[in-house]
């Protein structure tokens, strides 16, 4: 039993009614009528929660599914209070099985509408709970967008409602997410009953599994979009088919041969579609190394790589190019060929979500010739890493110039946005002065070798962390666009 607050202001009352009778009657009668008030209050208590046992809430927590790190993900728990479910044909499963979808989480919370409208209306006051869920230690919580744990809600006899709350987990692998501890005031508020729901279960945390899906709608919707728009311009290198000539369209693209062999001269001009090649190949390279360990607004860089790998997978895929990555350090880790198809995005998930970035120095040169003894077709080679100066990434520099003659290589590095905070900040003292001049000096040297990469034909990307998947997909896509493959 745990005393509410109530409880607590009637004790202190007879600890008042004590001292004032003090002055009236006896001390021995004074102390006699507060310890007998007291125990009364406390009796009441107990009774109250032992009154709360027979109509106990049910708690059940929705299947949590696949996590995805850097995300806001959403938990819902279902509470039903007085609910007869004995009519459901399977009454033995528990809610949680049950409601294994959204759609069938709305179809139960109608069903206990229905029952709470066709029941009579409640005589007593709203059952006060509260739900505390143990999720993972390595998890965090948005205070600022959600309520604050335990969650505390009301909830009228005969009726379920649905609490959710979001986890923001930064780091992937598997974790243990702990049961679920209730706690029901008493119909006359003297006490809590409090009690442990079974619910401890191992959930995993993948990659931006969210931000996939919100790029598989784009990616859908605009593919009919952008293939017709490429179509219109007369875009690629493949034929397509033939159409008659629209205003606009570029006179080099007319079949005369075509237009000839139509027996009505008056007959439209014969233009031909072209749309961009397919069957290309795009290889990712993700360095797992020294400089990936580190922490950049809340995730390991090796993180927002993996993240940015798996965004241009996918959208290589949805454009019919075949996709592989290699995963390095010392040595290649993970080598998954370039395949074609929706299936290779799964196989490339589960692949790639347990690695995780090590105290190694990267051997680009090694990855580099792991490469070209597997991939003997041009490709275009993305190499997502970080690089310090010239000097330290002389051997990425070297790797890279070694695929311009076969290859299209195209380097990727993720910026930490705080450099260039602090590169751009004020300097009221020395010691801010003294940290902006190192900005200001790795930003000077990444810029130098950028500069050398572009010299040796290398293609190069500097983005924030924060966006560069979005601004690597922008320039994938443009490079489809011309043809540079």
């Amino acid at each position: 039993m745990i005393p509410s607050t109530k409880t607590y202001f009637l004790l202190f009352l007879g600890i008042i009614l004590g001292t004032g009778f003090a002055h009236v009657l006896t001390i021995n009668s004074s102390i006699a009528i507060t310890a007998g008030f007291d125990f009364v209050v406390l009796a009441l208590a107990v009774i109250d929660r032992f009154r709360s046992q027979s109509h106990r809430v049910q708690v059940e927590r929705l299947p949590l599914g696949k996590l995805s790190i850097g995300r806001d993900n959403s938990v819902h728990l279902i509470v039903n209070s007085g609910i007869d479910l004995s009519k459901e044909k399977n009454p033995s499963k528990s809610i949680s099985n049950k409601l294994t979808s959204k759609s069938n989480l709305s179809k139960k919370l109608d069903r206990a509408t229905h029952l709470a409208q066709s029941s009579p209306k409640p005589t007593t006051k709203p059952t006060q709970i509260k739900i505390y869920d143990h999720y993972p230690w390595e998890f965090t919580t948005d205070l600022q967008k959600q309520p604050k744990l335990p969650l505390e809600a009301l909830i009228d006899d005969n009726s379920s409602i649905e609490l959710s709350y979001h986890v923001y987990p930064q780091h992937r692998g598997e974790f243990k997410w702990g049961n679920l501890q209730v706690r029901q005031l008493g119909r006359w508020g003297l006490a809590w009953d409090s009690w442990t729901v079974q619910a401890s279960t191992p959930v995993r945390v993948y990659p931006d599994l969210i931000g996939l899906r919100q790029l598989t709608v784009k990616l859908t919707t605009e593919n009919s979009s952008n293939r017709k728009r490429s179509q219109r311009l007369g875009m690629g290198t493949e034929f397509s088919e033939l159409r008659e000539y629209r205003a606009g369209d570029d006179p080099r693209l007319i079949d005369w041969k075509a237009t000839a062999r139509k027996v009505n001269t008056l007959q439209p001009l014969q233009v031909r579609v072209l749309e961009p090649e397919q069957e290309q190949t795009l290889i990712i390279l993700l360095d797992r190394g020294r400089l990936m360990t580190s922490q950049v607004q809340g995730l390991a860089r090796f993180d927002w790589g993996l993240n940015a790998a798996l965004a241009l997978a996918l959208t290589g895929l949805h454009r019919g190019d075949r996709v592989g990555i290699g995963v390095f350090d010392r040595k290649m880790h993970t080598w998954l060929p370039p395949e074609r198809g929706q299936n290779q995005i799964s196989r490339l998930v589960e692949s790639l979500t347990p690695i995780q970035p090590e105290l190694l120095e990267p051997d680009y040169m090694g990855a580099v010739t792991h490469l070209v003894q597997h991939q003997s077709r041009r490709a275009l080679i993305v190499v997502i890493t970080d690089i310090i100066d010239s000097t330290a990434s002389g051997e990425l520099l070297a790797a890279l110039t070694r695929l311009t003659p076969r290859y299209l290589p195209f380097c990727v590095t993720l910026r930490d946005p705080e450099v260039d905070r602090q590169a751009q900040a004020l300097t009221p003292d020395l010691r801010s002065a003294y940290i902006r001049a190192v900005a200001l000096d790795l930003m000077v040297q990444r810029n130098v070798a950028f500069a050398r990469l572009k010299q040796q034909g290398v293609l190069v990307l500097d983005a924030p962390v924060s966006q560069i998947s979005e601004q690597l997909i922008d320039r994938y896509l443009q490079l489809k666009a011309r043809n540079l493959l």
